[in-house]
């Protein structure tokens, strides 16, 4: 059985592509990442005249960010009741919202954990890249305790995910993960089998490279509560005719990567909850653990190339996908319909193996 039905058979679907982490260490971005002066290139950029007329400012750990004006995050910040979306989204389940207690936490700003993501789109491609390249692009304090997992001989996994957030306690945003596929804490490298095991027990752990989003909302949120390597960039998603599209520019508006995916049969599934954990590191050096708890709704999966389709450029995320000398795709998910629960970061002290 090859590497491709080992990991079908195991049920790997979304493998990763929900796993929300990360630093950065490529120089074309180095100002966007460091934590320390990430505010400092796109704060305040926000003035009157660009404010759209459905916009309002809000003031978040200082810093001036727009948002939808009497939307969800206007009106509750991130604690909205749960009355209140089931009134607005009745066609949205809430069951598994209702299971989970949120509870007040000070990041820098105050905030109730977890985030609540309640509908959702995605999709990601899997493929084998270049392990050299992995490991230098993982900073050496969390390369101490997570490895990329080796699926053969000098080649890792990169899952690069396109999310389209489109109702949730930010109100709506999409993103770009590109992501390592790691070993968890302190635990042994032994390849497929690593990856197996924490399939098995539902539980994956990853190193995102990237995550650019597309509102100040979710970038300074990310940086100054999640130590996240976000920065702003604008994007276009469509889910018209039989794929789903994304598009990425760069920061002067050129479009850089799009990713587009076939719109496939959904599998018969029940909804199942997967852990996705991330280890990152804080502003003043420490590593910290995080995880989301992802519901998959609707989901499915293929391993024809066709399927999914990458379109790359000069920009700097293309180059920097280009960078990672890409192999055979492993996989291709699907997943028009997902719900999640982001958990703020702890110390990663606290994390248990």
């Amino acid at each position: 059985m090859n590497i491709f039905k080992i990991l079908t058979t195991a049920g790997l679907v979304g493998m990763y592509s929900q796993v929300i982490a990360g630093s950065f260490d490529d120089t074309a971005y180095q100002k966007s990442f460091d934590l320390n002066s990430i505010i400092v290139t796109q704060k305040n950029q926000i003035t009157m005249d660009t404010i759209k007329p459905e916009q309002t400012i809000i003031d978040l750990a200082g810093h001036q960010v727009p948002v939808l004006k009497d939307g969800l995050y206007d009106r509750f910040g991130s604690n909205p009741p749960l009355s209140v979306i089931e009134k607005e989204r009745p066609d949205i389940d809430l069951s598994w919202f209702k299971t989970i207690q949120k509870e007040k936490k000070n990041v820098g700003f105050t905030t109730y954990s977890p985030n609540f993501y309640y509908s959702n789109s995605s999709i990601t491609a899997i493929y084998t890249a270049d392990m050299k390249t992995l490991k230098k692009l993982i900073p050496a304090e969390v390369r101490g305790i997570v490895k990329p997992i080796s699926i053969t001989p000098g080649r890792g996994l990169i899952a690069i995910t396109a999310y389209a957030y489109h109702y949730c306690d930010n109100d709506s945003y999409n993103e770009l993960s590109i992501s390592i596929v790691t070993t968890k804490p302190d635990a042994g490298n032994w390849g497929i089998f690593s990856l197996l095991t924490e399939v098995k027990n539902k539980n994956l752990w990853g190193y995102v490279l990237k995550l650019p989003v597309d509102t100040e909302l979710a970038r300074v949120r990310g940086v100054v509560g999640y130590n996240l390597p976000k920065w702003l960039i604008p994007m276009d998603y469509s889910d018209k005719g039989d794929a789903m599209n994304f598009t990425f520019y760069d920061e002067s508006g050129k479009p850089d990567f799009s990713i587009g995916g076939k719109k496939l049969d959904i599998e018969n599934t029940e909804p199942e909850i997967v852990r996705s954990n991330f280890i990152n590191v804080d502003k003043n050096g420490k590593l910290t653990h995080g995880y989301t708890d992802v519901r998959a709704l609707k989901k499915a999966i293929s391993k024809k190339n066709e399927d999914v389709k990458l379109d790359l450029t000069e920009g700097p995320l293309s180059k920097f996908i280009k960078s990672l000398d890409l192999g055979k795709l492993m996989r291709y998910d699907y997943q028009p319909e997902f719900q999640a629960a982001l958990y703020t970061p702890e110390p990663a002290s606290q994390t248990k193996k």
